[in-house]
């Protein structure tokens, strides 16, 4: 079942544009590195769970982008608009071939059931 989202005929025309662009240039810059990376993790400072995720791409030897967006003291209002285009509540996000796996914990996951190894020798999309 697909997750609700308040279709635009719901929102004022007044503001369809401002909702529509608001913060839109991190979305893009993520965007665009799935576009050329195979795995992204996006993260944020201070927060051990993006650190997590890259210490276990390291121990797998995967290659991956890595993007942070501020801290728990900054840029909050940015990450908003990551967690609404993609509906993860969390960082990390971690995306292989441009579909978004979760965070750290199901990124474990795949590496140990193999499930990464997988993905990545299949051709992206």
């Amino acid at each position: 079942m697909p997750r609700p989202i308040l279709d635009e005929a719901h929102i004022h025309a007044a503001i369809r544009q401002e909702v529509a662009n608001h913060h839109q240039s991190i979305v893009r810059e993520v965007q665009a590195a799935l576009v050329g990376d195979r795995v992204v993790v996006v993260g944020m400072g201070m927060n051990p769970m993006p650190k997590k995720a890259l210490k276990a791409l390291d121990a797998a030897g995967v290659a991956y982008k890595y993007l942070e967006y501020g801290n728990y003291f900054n840029n909050w209002r940015r990450r908003n608009a990551l967690k609404m285009w993609t509906g993860w509540p969390s960082f990390p996000m971690i995306f292989v071939n441009g579909i978004l796996v979760g965070g750290a914990d199901d990124l474990v996951k795949l590496i140990n059931s193999g499930e990464l190894k997988e993905l990545l020798s299949s051709p992206s999309t």
